[in-house]
């Protein structure tokens, strides 16, 4: 695949903020370099980079799912385009969890990732990304987002990573055998995809959030400009006059009056690549602008006449589809259509847009890049993974006709997420375990926790060791090495290990996704996290909150009185 390969350093680290007035590519221009998510200026100030290119493939991502979801009456006519449809591996790692679980109606969630990349490997990309000196560079995946679209089809959420969000990386195999090993420090999540491709941006999302990822969708930015212009405007507010220009010559040039504008064209791009003039000039303002675009889009989507027209669709829809690569479980324009058919049951007012709350990392050497906020962060991941809706409204209730499924019953499910194409590596306890006397298990105390505020339980590895020795595994050992881990873990090494792990984690009660595929033990390792520091059994995990944490910035899809601060300096 073309994503292979590792960019240099300081091309890696180039930014996605924004251009000088003559554009990306210009004559004469030198592109800047990397930019972060603290405003310019004062310590940490980082110069900005390559906002249009970011802005672009941030608004194909969902753009291409909205004309998807409104194409049902140019059905006919975009068959043909299922030779035009690329794929790729769907999750290049070790700790596949598989497709989506039914609930106990039988309806099953759908979490799809969509990846923006920044490749610029034709000489469209290349006209639209400017940047002569990445051209037919490897990609970053500068704008990643998951949406995930609940089991009852009521409710749908996305939630944005920050492209400076700084990640260990797993290991990641591509299909011809190359290996990228895990990652012994933390590295920016954007250079994922260039471990073996989208598939281990994928894989980095599973590691971080546990979440299973049904599909993925990575979109560069051909035909975006001829999309957004199809639209015929987007309406979009700012508190104060704008202009996005600093002394330098830097910032997008977008200047708008107070007030509501309907933009398109030039100035559209100009609204979706601004940073200096949002907020307080960062990464993450500009984060909530392409939120609020994105939200008023989907609103003109669903009432503009022009998508009424089945050729005007058919034009839309090839200008995304050969814009896109898919797994391999959205290989064809059916499966596509269904996808559509599913997302569009979902009303503007339960769409939540959210970005993952995040902290600016303290780690040397990181400066202006950002890291999960600890609590929060995971919390809004429980949400998704136990299809909560991040509006705080709930669920509707189960069709009339739906009933429990019975257990071990197959859900029944319209969606083509199709767990089955994707194994899971997380088994329960089956009948290829071992019996217990058999199973060699290694007992670490990680008792601490991974920000160290409390000491080790002292002895606790011995004590968990007797408890299992206790159910019969009497080949055990406490460790003398400990850990640091915030929930109890069960890692092994191989595939022929997972079921034994899996009759470990049954008998002490832990869930299955306690358990991690690992190249960094020989065996099977149980980890005693700090929700197991006393007892015969870990904790009971709180309740899950019902409604995104204020630090997720959410916005409703209904909001159509958003308005973006402005930054001071930066009126007229």
């Amino acid at each position: 695949m073309r994503h292979s390969g590792v960019r240099e350093e300081g091309a890696s680290a180039q930014a996605d903020g924004d251009i000088p007035v003559g554009g990306a590519g210009a004559p004469g221009t030198v592109p800047p370099p990397r930019g972060g998510s603290r405003p310019p200026g004062g310590a940490g100030a980082r110069p900005a980079g390559r906002g249009r290119r970011r802005a672009l493939r941030w608004i194909s991502c969902v753009l291409s799912l909205l004309i998807l979801a409104t194409a049902a009456a140019g059905y006919l006519y975009y068959r043909h385009l299922n030779g035009s449809i690329q794929t790729d591996a769907l999750n290049l790692g070790e700790n596949k969890l598989g497709g989506s679980k039914p609930n106990a109606f039988g309806q099953t969630p759908l979490n799809i990732l969509l990846i923006g990349s920044d490749a610029r490997d034709d000489a469209e990309n290349q006209a639209l990304g400017g940047a002569t000196d990445t051209f037919d560079g490897p990609p970053l995946a500068d704008v990643q987002m998951l949406l995930h679209l609940s089991a009852d089809r009521t409710n749908m959420s996305v939630v944005s990573m920050p492209r400076d969000t700084m990640l260990m990386m797993p290991k990641c195999t591509e299909p011809g055998g190359k290996v990228h090993p895990a990652s012994k420090g933390l590295v920016q999540t954007n250079e994922s995809i260039q471990r073996g491709g989208p598939g281990c941006t994928v894989a980095a999302w599973t590691e971080l959030t546990k979440i299973p990822i049904d599909h993925f969708m990575m979109i560069d930015f051909k035909g975006v400009v001829r999309m957004a212009d199809a639209i015929g405007g987007v309406p979009v507010c700012v508190e104060q006059n704008v202009h996005s220009r600093t002394r330098d010559g830097k910032g997008s040039g977008l200047k708008l009056p107070k007030g509501t504008s309907v933009i398109q064209g030039e100035t559209a791009l100009q609204w979706l690549r601004t940073r200096y003039g949002f907020e307080d000039g960062t990464d993450i303002g500009r984060t909530h602008a392409q939120h609020q675009y994105m939200n008023s889009m989907a609103r003109e989507f669903r009432k503009n006449a022009k998508l009424s027209n089945p050729v005007k669709l058919n034009s839309l829809a090839q200008a995304a589809i050969e814009a896109m690569v898919v797994d391999t479980g959205l290989n064809k324009i059916d499966k596509l259509f269904d996808l559509s058919m599913e997302l569009k049951k979902v009303p503007p007012g339960r769409i939540t847009m959210t970005t993952m709350p995040w902290i600016y990392s303290t780690k040397p050497g990181l400066d202006g890049r950002v890291e999960p906020k600890p609590g929060e962060a995971e919390d809004l991941f429980r949400m998704v993974r136990e299809d909560i809706a991040l509006d705080g409204r709930g669920s509707g209730s189960p069709s009339p006709s739906a009933t429990p499924a019975a257990p071990g019953a197959p859900a029944s499910s319209s969606t083509p997420s199709a767990p089955s194409q994707q194994p899971s590596t997380t088994p329960t306890a089956a009948a290829t375990a071992a019996p217990p006397a058999k199973i060699a298990v290694t007992v670490r105390n990680a008792t601490g926790g991974k920000d160290g505020a409390q000491p080790k339980v002292k002895g606790r590895a011995s004590e968990v060791a007797a408890l299992l020795t206790g159910k019969g595994f009497t080949k055990v050992v406490a460790d003398t090495q400990t850990g640091a881990e915030d929930t109890s873990v069960i890692r092994f090494a191989t595939d022929a290990q997972a079921a034994d792990a899996a009759a470990v984690a049954t008998a002490l009660g832990l869930p299955a996704g306690s358990m991690q595929k690992s190249d960094q033990v020989a065996g099977i390792v149980l980890f005693v996290g700090k929700d197991w520091r006393t007892g015969g059994s870990p904790a009971a995990p709180p309740a899950a909150p019902t409604k995104a944490p204020d630090s997720a910035h959410a916005l409703n899809g209904d909001n159509d009185q958003a308005c973006m601060p402005i930054q001071p300096g930066f009126t007229w």
